[in-house]
C-alpha cells in the first residue's frame, strides 16, 4: 500500500474512531469495528496470507492477534488505537525510505526521457520501454542515448562521464557500440538497437542504485535472524502469561491476565527493532547521496567504519570534470598568438576541448577571418585563419600532415598546432582540481 492510500485510511478510520469515542449508543461497537477494518484490515489480511505461506510469526501476526484479542476482552478503543498508531508509524517509515530513495536516484540522473524511432521517413518520439530490438533510432546533438546499440550511420563525440567518470569524450563512427545514458555531443547518430530497455546499461545501473538497500550489512542480517527466534518466543511467553497465572494464582481472572498478555504482545512487537537498523542504514545512504556520494549498499556503508585506505576516482571526484588550459608552449610564435589562432580554428567545434580553448582566449572571434574549416574526425581541425593554414589536434593529425612534433611526457590532453605546415607548439588541457580536494584528503 502506498503512503497516499494509507494516509487516507488513517484519516477516515481515525475520524470514525473519534466519533465512536464520543458516541454513547448501541452503534458504538459497530463504529469501532468499521474503524478497525478501515485502519487495520490490510494488516490482518497480510497476517492471514503469511500464515498460509508458512510465515506465521511476523509483525502483522503480532499486531493482529493483539488488537483482535483486545476486541475479544471488550477493550475496543485500545484495539483500534494500537492499529491506528502502528499505521501512523508505517507512514513515517515509508516517507523516510522514499526520501532517501529519491535522493539516491537523483544522484544518477541518467534516465532517458524518449527515443527518436525511425518509422519510414519520419521520426516518432517513443518511450524507451516501447522500443524493440533491431529498431532504428536517431540521436541528435545534445540528446541522451536512450538504448544500447550499434552505430549504422554518422560520426560524433559522446560524453560518457555519467557512466565512466571520464571527462574526455569518446569518438563514435559506423560500427561503434553505444551505451545508453551517455550524451551525444555534436553529430547526428543513427543506431540499430541491440538490447531492450530492461537489459540496457542505463536500466541495470538504475536498478542497482534504486535497490542499494538489498545489499545487507552484517548488523541487518543479525537483526533479521534474531527476529526469527525472538517473535515466536514473545508469542509463547504471552500465551503462558494469559493462561498460567489464573490457574496458579488465587483470585486471578482470565480477563485481567489476557489483557496483560496482549499488552505484552504489543510492547514486545519486534517491528521497531527490525525496522530501525535497516532504516538507519538506508537513511545514511540517502544522506550521503545528497552530498554527491553514492553508497551501493548498507554492507559498504558499514565497512566504511573500518576503512584504512581510500582509493579515489579522479574525474569529477578530485577534479571538476571540466577542461581548462593549463600550459601553452609556443615555438617561433608568442603564446598569445598561438592561443588566438587555435581558438579561431576551433571556433565552429562543440568539442569540450575546443570550448576550453575558446574560453581561455576569452575574446570576441571575428568569424570573417575564418575560412575553409574542416573537422578531421578523430584527429582535429584544419582551418584558414587570417590567411594562415592552421592544423590543431592530436598526434595522429601531426603524423597525417607529416609535421614533426614534441614527443616528451606531458600530463593532460595535448593539442598540437601547426601553422602553414610548420610546428608552432602545443597547448596542454587538463581537468581542474577541486579547490577543497587536497583539504578533504588531508582530513581523511
Amino acid at each position: 500500500m502506498n503512503n497516499k492510500n494509507r494516509i487516507t485510511r488513517i484519516i477516515l478510520g481515525g475520524a470514525l474512531f473519534v466519533i465512536a469515542l464520543l458516541a454513547k449508543s448501541e452503534f458504538q461497537l459497530a463504529l469501532y469495528l468499521i474503524s478497525y477494518i478501515i485502519v487495520g484490515g490490510d494488516v490482518v489480511l497480510k497476517a492471514v496470507k503469511n500464515i498460509l505461506r508458512g510465515q506465521v510469526f511476523d509483525e502483522n501476526f503480532l499486531m493482529s492477534i493483539a488488537t483482535i484479542g483486545a476486541f475479544i476482552i471488550g477493550e475496543y478503543p485500545e484495539g483500534v488505537a494500537v492499529m491506528l498508531f502502528y499505521q501512523v508509524g508505517e507512514v513515517f517509515q515509508n516517507y523516510a525510505v522514499d526520501q532517501s530513495r529519491k535522493s539516491i536516484v537523483s544522484l544518477m540522473d541518467i534516465r532517458p526521457d524518449y527515443a527518436n524511432v525511425k518509422r519510414g521517413s519520419e521520426l516518432v518520439k517513443m518511450d524507451p520501454d516501447e522500443v524493440k530490438i533491431d529498431d532504428i533510432i536517431v540521436i541528435k546533438a545534445g540528446e541522451r542515448i536512450p538504448l544500447d546499440g550499434v552505430v549504422i550511420d554518422g560520426n560524433s563525440m559522446i560524453d560518457t562521464s555519467a557512466l565512466t567518470g571520464e571527462s574526455i569524450p569518446r569518438e563514435l563512427s559506423v560500427g561503434s557500440e553505444v551505451l545508453s545514458g551517455c550524451i551525444n555531443i555534436n553529430g547526428v547518430l543513427t543506431v540499430r538497437v541491440t538490447k531492450g530497455y530492461e537489459e540496457s546499461t542505463v536500466s541495470k545501473i538504475l536498478d542497482l542504485v534504486e535497490n542499494a538497500s538489498s545489499k545487507k550489512s552484517n548488523s541487518e542480517n543479525f537483526i533479521t535472524k534474531f527476529a526469527r527466534y525472538y517473535t515466536p518466543a514473545v508469542v509463547i511467553v504471552a500465551a503462558i502469561l494469559a493462561v498460567l497465572p489464573p490457574l496458579l494464582i488465587e483470585g486471578a481472572t482470565f480477563s485481567d491476565w489476557v489483557s496483560r498478555a496482549l499488552t505484552f504482545l504489543v510492547i514486545s512487537c519486534p517491528c521497531a527493532l527490525v525496522i530501525s537498523v535497516p532504516l538507519s542504514f538506508f537513511g545514511g545512504i540517502g544522506a550521503a547521496s545528497k552530498s554527491g556520494v553514492l553508497v551501493k549498499g548498507s554492507n559498504y556503508l558499514e565497512a566504511l567504519a573500518e576503512t584504512e585506505m581510500v582509493v579515489f576516482d579522479k574525474t569529477g571526484t578530485l577534479t571538476k570534470g571540466v577542461f581548462k588550459v593549463q600550459e601553452i608552449n609556443a615555438k617561433g610564435i608568442s603564446k598569445e598568438k598561438l592561443l588566438e589562432l587555435t581558438a579561431y580554428a576551433e571556433n565552429y567545434s562543440n568539442h569540450p576541448i575546443a570550448i576550453s580553448l575558446k574560453q581561455a582566449y576569452n575574446k570576441k572571434i571575428d568569424e570573417s577571418e575564418i575560412t575553409d574549416v574542416e573537422e578531421i574526425s578523430g584527429h582535429g581541425v584544419r582551418a584558414v585563419v587570417k590567411g594562415k593554414t592552421v592544423h590543431a589536434g592530436n598526434t595522429k593529425l601531426m603524423k597525417k600532415i607529416k609535421v614533426p612534433y614534441y614527443k616528451g611526457e606531458i600530463v593532460g590532453t595535448v593539442v598540437h598546432v601547426a601553422i602553414d605546415d610548420k610546428y608552432a607548439g602545443y597547448i596542454v588541457i587538463a581537468d581542474e582540481v577541486k579547490p577543497d580536494a587536497a583539504k578533504a584528503i588531508r582530513e581523511l
